[in-house]
């Protein structure tokens, strides 16, 4: 990246780089319930400071030993946790692989650490760091707790939740034969994310204006008060 892209991308997010984390799983139990798939997308800025996606990493993944599987999520998910077809690799190479693409990203762009965007970002957030902690990964660029949710964005900027009905909303193709797919969720919901995050500036919500420094006649005056 450029060094205007660097100090572009650095300065939108407080330092924070965001990228964009779905996974497929076989429950709601992120401590129990086996995580089948995952996907990340990173992002790029250019020179104008628009936000789009760069390139994508999926993982079809192996259940963790004892993982609980729930009948009716994947019937949901349509996933087959046991088929040879699904060329699914340990859950603990799928995560490293993932933070040792995201720290690469993350240092080119100039930020400090990695901010998961996710639609409903709880639920994926929880699921990966329950695999981070699982598998002891030490070094991940994610923060622990901090996260972008598309689902309240896109309630704000297109008074729509629904993953599909805020794509559809934005002009983002949206194919429900695909979707619960993570690859195809994360690419449709880093569209979602820059196309919320570009629209925001061209509104004129960013650049932010500049704060005068406070005077010292300021000062006195707020302490008088």
């Amino acid at each position: 990246m450029a060094e205007t892209e660097q100090t572009l991308f650095s300065q939108r997010f407080r330092g924070f780089f965001p990228v964009v984390i779905d996974v497929e799983t076989a429950g709601f139990n992120k401590d129990t319930d086996a995580l089948l798939e995952i996907a990340a997308s990173v992002l790029k800025m250019d020179e104008h400071g628009e936000l789009s996606l760069d390139h994508t990493l999926h993982f079809h993944v192996a259940p963790f030993e004892g993982a609980n599987i729930e009948q009716s999520a994947i019937e949901f998910n349509g996933i087959d946790p046991f088929s040879p077809l699904r060329g699914a690799v340990p859950e603990a190479d799928a995560i490293k692989e993932i933070c040792k693409m995201v720290r690469k990203a993350q240092k080119a762009a100039g930020c400090s650490r990695s901010v998961i965007v996710a639609h409903n970002a709880a639920f994926d957030h929880g699921f990966l760091n329950a695999a981070i902690e699982r598998n002891n990964i030490k070094r991940t660029p994610f923060h622990p707790f901090v996260s972008f949710d598309t689902t309240s964005l896109a309630g704000l900027a297109l008074g729509q939740t629904v993953l599909a009905k805020a794509c559809r909303t934005a002009g983002i193709e949206f194919d429900n034969n695909q979707a619960h797919s993570a690859l195809y969720d994360t690419e449709r919901t880093a569209e979602l994310f820059c196309y919320i995050v570009n629209k925001w500036k061209a509104l004129g919500g960013w650049p932010l204006p500049p704060v005068e420094p406070e005077t010292e006649d300021d000062e006195t005056k707020a302490s008088q008060e």
